[in-house]
């Protein structure tokens, strides 16, 4: 099966493998997808955006044995993404999906637009199936409507009080509250994946107390230090369900998704090529 990957005024097809059919599926689900792309901060050479499912590692792929043309999730990040050049060193199993079935020239070329752009404008795009259709799956709720909603509302919009953090102009602002509530978002979303690889493992109790408490962290953080509140009123939201008589499977994905969000919308804020190349300046001046 094909998809149709399309940004910047171009589409790309992409030819899906089959092997991994339970992401596949996952992912077929949830198309057509509109899309708001990243650049890359650490394994270079490669575009992504976030992944609105949860799935593990299915028929893992070492990342770094990604071919260049490759189209992969990547599950502990909650990536899709294409890669079109060798990666950097990192160590993490992958899910192979399919490969870009175009010269990677033409992704090459968007990733450099993209590295220069993030923070200063939202470089946007779509996945659909190359026939166009979409996907009559309706999953059955398994949490409260208040939660689901206010998820889905994440989802589709960036909140004002993320959008905002940058308007700042106190002391050691924009940068200070920006770099913070990035980097509370991005670990509470990797420690809420660590909890999830822990089912079946340790007892239920324990871990719905520790993304409860992880949950409230970030929230806290958020609220006292990065002057937000809707944001941080959904992270609440899930800690009180943690104790509440619910899925703890279902919960832990939704809490995934979420954090996923929040740090994904807070990573688009940040002009990361410019502020690299200032923090090389910087470091240059004591040489």
């Amino acid at each position: 099966m094909d998809l149709i990957f399309s940004a910047e005024g171009q589409s790309w097809p992409l030819r899906l493998n089959g092997s991994a059919e339970r992401t596949q599926r996952a992912l077929l689900n949830a198309l057509p997808l509109p899309l708001q792309l990243h650049t890359p901060k650490i394994a270079g050479s490669h575009i992504y955006w976030h992944a609105p499912f949860v799935e593990d590692v299915e028929g893992g792929t070492h990342v770094l044995s990604a071919a260049p043309g490759a189209f992969v999730y990547w599950p502990v990040r909650q990536f899709l993404e294409i890669t079109f050049a060798p990666l950097q060193a990192e160590n993490a199993e992958i899910t192979v999906l399919g490969y870009l079935d175009a010269p990677i020239e033409g992704i090459a070329a968007l990733a450099k637009t993209l590295k220069h752009e993030q923070g200063r404008r939202i470089l946007s795009g779509t996945l659909e199936r190359a026939d166009r259709q979409s996907a009559a799956f309706e999953a059955t709720p398994l949490l409260p409507a208040d939660i689901l909603s206010a998820r889905a509302k994440l989802w589709a919009a960036c909140p004002a009080d993320i959008s905002g953090i940058t308007a700042s102009r106190a002391i050691m602002h924009p940068a200070g509250p920006v770099f913070a509530a990035e980097a509370e978002a991005r670990v509470l979303h990797e420690l809420l994946w660590w909890v999830r690889a822990e089912r079946g493992k340790r007892d239920e109790g324990v871990l719905r107390q520790t993304a409860a408490l992880a949950l409230n962290k970030t929230a806290t953080r958020l609220r006292d230090f990065c002057h937000m509140e809707e944001t941080p009123a959904l992270l609440f939201r899930l800690e009180a369900a943690m104790a509440e008589d619910l899925s703890f499977d279902a919960l832990i994905d939704e809490a995934i998704l979420v954090a996923g969000r929040i740090g994904a919308w807070i990573d688009l804020l940040i002009p990361w090529n410019d502020v690299n190349e200032a923090f090389r300046k910087a470091l240059n001046r004591g040489n």
